[in-house]
């Protein structure tokens, strides 16, 4: 009967909104991704051959891709707020699928960078507008599902890039992900816009600098610092674990391409799961802080547990990607946060910023490993990270049966309409 019932309600959320929303978010994963798997193999094709380059080097257009999401985030907020969530849902892939196809063509580093960049730049609309448009398109008690939906649909864009990255040639799998996102511009002509925002009268109202204002800019800050630990573990934890494991003595080897296989499988599994427990508790804050505790206690065994072997850091990687896999409750919680007004620059620069924080997870990373061993530095950073974190997460309002058809108006946030019980 339960999961009858389940089954009816999943069904009750499967519109072409969401489906749509979901595809977009597949293909833009699968380009973040694909970095990190195809990393080693066309950086030597393009005649960095040292492994200290490879890292370096690497580490170099990584951080260029994530600058440009946070570059991207800030355009395609403010341009969602304003001109509408399908808009930038159209403009996002179109320039990242172009991007992607640029990446194939890359000659040194400088280019192979610029070509990051601008991926980054339009990779960092998609999930926002996706997330909004389909958390304003359902009734609050079934947003959270249409939202995990959309997200684990996404997370297996990870699983695919991990699989294509590894079978094929890693200039046609840049062209792969190019031509499925050119594909998917035409589902995206029969999507309508949300119904809130186009009651909107006056888009001047869009005004990104309320975030500044009163109590919004701390609870900004704390959205953003509560998702950290997701690209922490998957722009080091895996896209560095060959580094990482030869630091730790682990018996066999380890491939990056593996380790963000099986880490996006469980990554993929924990959306799920974490959207799934958010409506079963309904609680959006009680199911991010167990995820968030567990991931932080299996970090530590990666790193201080002797004597692992590969297989075992594959199901290490697997079982962390699980308690990371709360990006679907991150991203609506940050939506549910503020007014309709601001929500699509929130919804899509909270996500950027995130994305963008591996950026400096990774400088940080890269500076300690210089000083003290590579599993201390990881370990340094990781447990910064998820110790913010937490802190933050204590610091915004449960949001789960929170209406969102209000706006933000003043100096103060808006106190939003709600029906339903405050979980703390």
């Amino acid at each position: 009967m339960v999961l009858m019932k389940f089954l009816r309600e999943l069904r009750s959320v499967l519109n072409l909104t969401v489906l749509v929303a979901g595809l977009g978010y597949f293909v833009d994963l699968f380009d973040i991704t694909l970095f990190g798997v195809v990393r080693a193999a066309s950086l030597r094709d393009i005649g960095i051959t040292s492994p200290e380059e490879v890292l370096s080097k690497g580490i170099l257009i990584y951080n260029c891709q994530m600058v440009g999401m946070m570059v991207g985030g800030l355009l395609w907020g403010v341009l969602a707020d304003k001109r509408g969530r399908l808009s930038v849902m159209f403009g996002s892939i179109l320039l990242y699928s172009f991007a992607n196809l640029a990446n194939a063509f890359a000659w040194d580093v400088t280019s192979y960078a610029v070509f990051r960049f601008l991926g980054g730049v339009g990779l960092a609309g998609e999930l926002g507008a996706a997330i909004t448009l389909v958390a304003e398109s359902l009734p609050k008690e079934k947003r959270g599902l249409g939202t995990t939906i959309v997200a684990t649909l996404g997370m297996l864009g990870i699983v695919a890039a991990a699989f294509v990255g590894q079978h094929l040639n890693w200039k046609v799998a840049y062209f792969t992900g190019g031509i499925m996102g050119i594909a998917l511009l035409f589902a995206r002509f029969k999507v309508s816009e949300s119904e809130l925002f186009t009651k909107k009268t006056d888009p001047s109202r869009a005004n990104p600098l309320l975030l500044l204002q009163g109590n919004r800019f701390l609870k900004y800050i704390c959205c953003i610092l509560i998702g950290v630990p997701i690209y922490f573990t998957t722009g080091i934890l895996f896209t560095f674990a060959p580094e990482l494991t030869a630091g730790l003595n682990v018996q066999g080897t380890v491939t990056a391409g593996n380790a963000i296989l099986y880490g996006s499988i469980g990554l993929t599994i924990g959306d799920l799961l974490a959207g799934l427990f958010s409506q079963w508790l309904k609680s959006r804050k009680r199911a991010v802080a167990l995820n968030l505790v567990g991931g932080f206690l299996l970090m530590l065994v990666y790193g201080l547990v002797p004597g692992l072997t590969s297989t075992m850091v594959y199901i290490l990687s697997f079982l962390i990607g699980i308690m990371v896999g709360y990006w679907a409750v991150l991203v609506t919680m940050a939506a549910e946060q503020f007014g309709t007004n601001i929500r699509g620059t929130v919804a899509t620069t909270v996500p950027n910023f995130v994305r963008g924080s591996a950026a400096i997870a990774a400088s940080g990373f890269a500076v300690l490993k210089g000083h003290i061993s590579v599993p201390a530095a990881a370990l340094t950073v990781g447990s910064i990270c998820f110790g913010l974190a937490l802190i933050a997460l204590t610091r915004i309002e449960e949001t789960f049966h929170r209406d969102l058809d209000y706006e933000e108006t003043g100096p103060d946030a808006a106190t939003a309409p709600s029906t339903g019980p405050q979980a703390s």
